[in-house]
């Protein structure tokens, strides 16, 4: 497959890309580029730019997937999502990291406390009811 993940050299994102690589897939990485920028050196394409300002990058690209572990709010998840909604076959956001408010002890798991969206967010973006 021709994998296009956003992000991808941090916390789950980065085992994701080893995963995919093992697998024998075609990964690409959109990121800024600041976050252990040495990881799959020679492995993997790289496009620096920030999801936030600099998803035509990706214009006139096609992937069979992205997979998303690097949104922290609906805002920018929705829009890349419309961004590249021409541009891949299927969308996977993982909502990991950014879902606890400390990411700090070993043995998280789902029934730890979860974080809590700012009041003046749409929270309805997911296309889900809080």
């Amino acid at each position: 497959m021709k994998l296009l993940i956003l992000g991808g050299t941090v916390f789950i994102g980065r085992h994701i890309v080893e995963q995919a690589l093992a697998a024998g897939h075609e990964v690409t990485l959109f990121n800024r580029g600041q976050s252990n920028p040495e990881l799959f050196e020679d492995q993997v394409e790289k496009i620096v730019g920030d999801g936030n300002t600099d998803l035509e990058k990706l214009a006139g690209r096609k992937f069979d997937a992205c997979i998303d572990p690097s949104g922290y709010l609906p805002g920018p998840v929705e829009a890349a999502g419309k961004a590249l909604k021409d541009l891949v076959n299927r969308y996977v956001f993982i909502s990991s990291i950014s879902v606890y408010p400390e990411f700090k002890e070993p043995g998280m798991d789902e029934s730890s406390e979860l974080n809590k969206l700012p009041s003046d967010v749409d929270k309805t973006v997911y296309g889900m009811q809080y």
